[in-house]
């Protein structure tokens, strides 16, 4: 299957495989960023994808981020759809470790992440989309599970 990617930024990347056999293609940013604690801030990749109908591109984590720097993709995994044709954003979010906080003049702050031009910033992997009906019933079968959720299984 093929992709086509319209490169609307002169630094735009396309996707990468890193190794044969990998689900995810690496996606780049073409602008710096700062990631402040706790807010999302969207990351421009330059690029607008033709997804085919029945498609979708999910975008997720690198979990060399995630774990090294705790930078995430705050809506893993994001969607983006067949008819989209406009720029991908990657919303990313910095979750710093407690031990990072500090007091400096009455307030708790933490250190900023940075996000450079041409880093890999999270993975694109491509998906089918399974339609269904919803229809409305009034009554739905029992389960063994039923209503348990939330934790209802036990922690161990």
């Amino acid at each position: 299957m093929q992709i086509g990617f319209k490169k609307i930024h002169p630094d735009a990347k396309l996707p990468t495989y890193a190794h044969e056999g990998d689900a995810g293609m690496d996606v780049y940013a073409v602008e710096n960023a700062i990631l402040y604690p706790g807010k999302a801030c969207k990351i421009p990749t330059g690029l607008i994808a033709e997804i085919p109908m029945g498609y979708e591109i999910q975008v997720r984590p690198r979990s060399g981020l995630a774990l090294n720097r705790n930078i995430t993709v705050l809506n893993a995994p994001g969607t983006v759809d067949a008819g989209y044709r406009n720029e991908i954003g990657i919303i990313l979010m910095y979750s710093p470790d407690v031990d990072s906080f500090r007091i400096e003049d009455g307030k708790i702050t933490a250190d900023c992440e940075h996000i450079r031009k041409g880093d890999r910033i999270a993975q694109f992997v491509v998906a089918p989309v399974t339609k269904c009906e919803p229809i409305e019933v009034t009554e739905v079968s029992d389960t063994e599970r039923g209503m348990g959720g939330f934790g209802s299984t036990g922690i161990k």
